[in-house]
């Protein structure tokens, strides 16, 4: 696995969401949950970013932090530029991260199982991707929807 174009694949889709976050116009919007959609940009913008430092910051760089994910789904009114600043914070820890793992771990087992069975780092990391991308895809539809 190629973790540079990996990681160019993460810093890509990171800044889809920055995109996305700066298309709501009425940053009240982040927070709604309606017309049967469970979780809110805001709150979907928080897992990811939550997700992204534990798995990836934490486990694969050692930076640092302390997940709550309580209040990934539970917080609101966290003000855009926050969010627009963590996002920027969030691709310096996956890029630092993903750019000083050593390649030959890719196979070695990960930390976490997941599906009932271990997994290689290699898979987790590109599960990890595909999770990023479907709360990216909820998020613009969150916003689609309200607009």
């Amino acid at each position: 696995m190629n973790l540079k174009e990996l990681n160019q694949l993460f810093q890509r889709d990171l800044e889809k969401l920055g995109q996305e976050l700066q298309a709501y116009t009425n940053e009240e919007n982040l927070w709604i949950v309606d017309k049967e959609i469970s979780n809110s940009a805001g709150n979907l913008t928080l897992h990811i970013f939550g997700n992204l430092r534990l798995f990836i910051g934490l486990d694969f760089g050692g930076i640092a932090y302390q997940r709550n994910r309580d209040f990934e789904f539970s917080g609101k009114g966290v003000p855009k530029f926050a969010m627009l600043e963590e996002l920027e914070e969030v691709k310096k820890v996956v890029s630092t991260s993903l750019l000083g793992l050593n390649p030959i771990r890719m196979g070695d087992k990960s930390l976490h199982a997941m599906f009932g069975h271990q997994m290689s780092i290699g898979f987790f990391l590109i599960h990890l991707y595909g999770h990023m991308n479907y709360h990216i895809g909820q998020v613009n539809y969150h916003r689609r929807l309200l607009g």
